[in-house]
């Protein structure tokens, strides 16, 4: 703006007041901004609270805290005092088919757990329950090594028994997946983290888990059915198929021993 009274030559002069004006609008006022510190430090705790081997201890102290678990309600019981009265029917199948995933992850043995649900289900709806809860408890295991641990352990993988079994796993996932569950020697729960770890997809994984477990699920049941009858047809069948692949297993182990050696 400018002072109409004040001209000399064509020229203008500016008010002390415009000028003032002027100043005050190019300046801007002070603001009293906080320093980005704590979001720097909100994004470094996230960064390790999600990093690889933070995630793999989170997975060991859920496995830790389901073994325990395990340990103090005792579900083995079950064999012993029988189920709970107050469940009964599809209720009751669906409670022990979760009851029996859940105990899988923390590490119960499956036998025992077969003749359980033979026990108290009997032979047919023994089976149908033990394998509902036994592809449960696989896919929750391994969702869990793969969130959790695939990507601490992977780096991991450098021994010649490590590499052929993250290979095997990894290019010939159903089969290989299927030949484990079909002859017994490697744990469940290894199986399953093994499993995790590798590039396997969780599709095949739980396809190979179903088919390849129904034949000795299937004969623990019909021995925990007939458990009380120790001398009847079927349950010296059943032991039978409870040995037969375990001697089968041997068996191969045996005659790929120079194999093994040289991995």
């Amino acid at each position: 703006m400018l002072d109409a009274t004040t001209r000399s030559g064509g020229t203008a002069t500016a008010s002390p007041r415009a000028t003032a004006a002027e100043l005050a609008v190019a300046v801007p006022p002070a603001t009293n901004a906080s320093p980005a510190v704590p979001t720097r430090f909100a994004a470094r705790c996230t960064r390790v609270l999600l990093s690889p081997w933070s995630r793999l201890s989170l997975l060991v102290a859920l496995l830790g805290a389901g073994a325990c678990g395990v340990l103090l309600f005792e579900p083995q019981r079950l064999l012993t005092e029988g189920w709970p009265p107050q469940l009964g029917g599809a209720a009751a199948a669906a409670v022990f088919a979760v009851a029996y995933g859940v105990c899988t992850v923390a590490f119960v043995p499956r036998p025992l757990l077969n003749l359980a649900a033979g026990a108290l289900f009997g032979s047919q709806l023994g089976l149908g329950v033990a394998l509902a809860g036994t592809v449960l408890g696989a896919g929750i295991a391994f969702c869990l090594g793969r969130a959790l641990g695939q990507d601490a352990l992977r780096p991991l993988l450098r021994g010649r028994w490590l590499k052929a079994a993250d290979g095997q796993l990894s290019r010939h996932g159903f089969r290989s997946m299927l030949a484990v569950r079909l002859f017994p020697g490697v744990p469940f729960w290894a199986a399953n983290y093994c499993a995790s770890v590798s590039r396997m997809g969780l599709l095949p994984f739980l396809l190979a888990t179903a088919l390849g477990s129904i034949p000795n699920t299937a004969a623990y049941a019909v021995a925990g059915a007939r458990a009380s009858t120790p001398t009847s047809p079927a349950f010296l069948i059943a032991l039978a198929c409870i040995a037969l692949p375990a001697l089968a297993g041997v068996v191969v182990a045996w005659r790929k021993r120079h194999q093994l050696r040289r991995l």
